[in-house]
Formats: C-alpha cells, structure tokens, sequence
C-alpha cells in the first residue's frame, strides 16, 4: 500500500483570457468626444411628468398624515390605495388632485382614528 496520498483537487490552470481586438482609429470627432452610453432599461421608466410641486406636497402631507394616525405604514397604503365609496375614489388620487379633496380624505383618516370623538 501506498502511504503517499493523493491530492484530491489537484490544481487547475487558466489559460490566459485572449486580448480584445484593437480597436481601429476613428476619423470621426463625435466618436472621440462622448464614450457610448450604457443600455438601461427603460422599460417601466415611461416618459411621464412629474407632479406638480403642491400635488406631490398635499401626497406627500396625506400619506404622513395617514401612518401616523392609522398606526403604521400597511394600514396607511391600504387605506391610501384602496377605493372608498364614502369619498368616491382613492383617496391617495383624491388628496393629491385638490386641496378640497385633501381637506375630506384629512377628515376621514381623523374620524377613523383610534379615540377619535363619534358623535
């Protein structure tokens, strides 16, 4: 028997990875002045507008408004994205589209707050 023991992963070696090809010199000026812009995926990046500044702060105000009272952040998009009849609509859209909306979706997640006064 043989007490020399065998290696039980000898080593490997890589093969040098092979050089890119040259790339050939450009004549061409725009092609020296900007390198080529990395693909993104605009895919669900639609070009839309972004929201109105009073739009995004009443959103902004209402979703606040809405984790602080309900208690938590899964009540409060629950609430926000979900369609109340009382209201008529989603009161996320509701709030962000007026300041009249905002005032009765503001109304509403105050009367549904824990200890708030039913008369």
């Amino acid at each position: 028997m043989n007490s020399r023991a065998k290696p039980v992963n000898p080593p490997v070696r890589k093969a040098p990875a092979p050089a890119a090809p040259a790339k050939p010199a450009s004549t061409d000026a725009a092609d020296d002045a900007a390198p080529a812009r990395a693909r993104t995926n605009n895919y669900f990046r639609k070009n839309r507008t972004p929201l109105a500044r009073d739009d995004a702060k009443r959103q902004g105000d209402i979703s606040q408004l809405a984790f602080l009272t309900m208690g938590g952040r899964d009540a409060a998009v629950d609430f926000l994205n979900s369609e109340n009849a009382a209201l008529g609509g989603r009161p996320l859209a509701l709030a962000t589209a007026s300041a009249e909306g905002f005032e009765q979706v503001a109304a509403a997640i105050r009367a549904m707050a824990p200890g708030a006064a039913t008369s």
